[in-house]
């Protein structure tokens, strides 16, 4: 008999939650084979079989949370290698099943579609909710797993159902007064019958008609559950201040609409504004190192490598994978890996390794048309920068006014270990970077 537990799950998660089983009691299992997959604080993992077998009995259920080690479920490895039945009784099940029986064998239930496709649990949460038929989802994630996107284009797409005139109905006499709705004649509002409270009637005006009002509870996924914890944890323990800055983009778009074609050509990939914010935000740690650190205690430690966190809007929630040392990676492998993490963040195949560590954080509410924003800590670092949306202003220019691209930025950081002023000119910096791209060449 072999235990199917739950597996080191990464850097500080200790904790996860059974999303869904793959295989139920009494299947076959191959080895490397999905039996359950686990929601946790960060990704959604499957757990594989280590050996063939046959799942004997599972222990913790759908919607349960669990911790490492924990059982989740036995297998059965000497139920694999039972021969299928020697020769007698092969023909004895053959005379059995010949025989005429008074009474037929049920057909076995039909495997739901739902089951056997491959899809998130946001997804198939979002399904079963609103009735729709994972089958005829069309995945656009991994392998085609289907995506929350997906469930809600489907449901967008589909019409909606026309119901049937009520006959019954049409024939009973209308009654004398509206259930629900019971105004006395001084005009008071007052409770009808089933308890519902009624508007005072008023000369001309009808009484409202009562309307369906609904509600829908839904439990937190563990990973909203961490992000709320997180959010509340870092205003509670850190000295949180934002500052703000505003960078003229001119020369910035410029060389990117001048670059963008050979750049795109040489690398495969576009050029964004991400790998600029990424470079400049290197260079302005190396002048203010405490912005790069971490509290321990009583001691401050300074990192010097840059692990540059990009936070990405994933479907359960947002996420922050991390280009490791980033001060080492060209201006295209940044972009690649940008590229790759939103790619596979709305697939959900980050993996833990992708979302541990971290120096340092960058934000960019701009893609949601955010114009300012107060971004929160991602603990135990100390500064997270925030991007926003590029829009036209007038601003004085050499004496005159005129209209620029201009983003607003913000640096939130932790005032224990970082004073205003070194927050203030660590914007500055970031601010002549970006507005004078060619001291990135310098720097890099």
């Amino acid at each position: 008999m072999t235990n199917i537990t739950v597996p080191e799950l990464g850097e500080s998660v200790v904790e996860a939650r059974v999303a869904r089983w793959l295989k139920k009691e009494g299947d076959h299992v191959e080895v490397g084979e999905p039996v359950v997959e686990l929601e946790t604080e960060k990704i959604d993992l499957e757990v594989n079989a280590d050996r063939a077998g046959v799942l004997t009995s599972i222990k913790r259920q759908e919607g349960e949370d669990v911790k490492i080690g924990e059982l989740l479920a036995t297998l059965d490895e000497t139920a694999a290698a039972k021969p299928s039945g020697n020769g007698a009784g092969a023909a004895a099940a053959a005379s059995a099943a010949a025989t005429p029986s008074t009474r037929p064998a049920a057909p076995p239930p039909p495997a739901t579609t739902m089951d056997q496709t491959r899809a998130t649990p946001t997804a198939r949460n979002i399904a079963q909710q609103h009735d729709v038929n994972l089958g005829s989802v069309p995945g656009t994630g991994s392998a085609g797993r289907v995506m929350k996107q997906d469930v809600q284009n489907a449901m967008g797409a589909a019409p909606a159902p026309a119901s049937a005139p009520d006959a019954a109905a049409a024939d009973k006499p209308a009654p004398t007064a509206r259930e629900g709705i019971a105004p006395t004649a001084k005009g008071n509002i007052a409770p009808t019958a089933k308890g519902g409270i009624a508007p005072p009637a008023r000369a001309g005006i009808p009484p409202l008609e009562r309307s369906e009002r609904s509600e829908t509870r839904v439990r937190m996924t563990k990973r909203r559950q961490t992000i709320a914890r997180r959010l509340v944890e870092a205003q509670r323990t850190a000295a949180m201040l934002t500052t703000f800055n505003e960078i003229d983009m001119t020369a910035l778009m410029s060389l990117r609409e001048r670059r963008k074609e050979a750049f795109k050509k040489q690398y495969g990939v576009n050029l964004g504004i991400a790998s600029f914010f990424v470079k400049a935000s290197i260079a302005a740690l190396r002048a203010f190192p405490q912005i790069n650190a971490e509290i321990q205690g009583d001691e401050i430690v300074l990192k010097h490598y840059y692990d540059i966190g990009m936070a990405v809007g994933a479907e359960g929630g947002l996420v922050v994978p991390v280009i490791r040392d980033a001060d080492k990676r060209s201006f295209a492998e940044v972009e690649l890996a940008i590229r790759d993490f939103a790619k596979r963040a709305g697939e959900g195949t980050l993996t833990l390794a992708d979302l541990t560590g971290g120096t340092f954080t960058i934000t960019n509410g701009g893609v949601f048309g955010s114009l300012l924003s107060t971004p929160i800590l991602n603990p135990p670092q100390v500064g997270i920068l925030g991007l926003h949306k590029i829009a036209d202003r007038p601003v004085a220019f050499e004496g005159q006014v005129v209209i620029r691209p201009v983003m607003m930025v913000a640096l939130s950081y932790d005032h224990r270990i970082v004073d205003g002023r070194e927050a203030v000119q660590f914007l500055v910096k970031i601010k002549e970077y970006i507005e004078d791209p060619g001291h990135l060449l310098i720097e890099s």
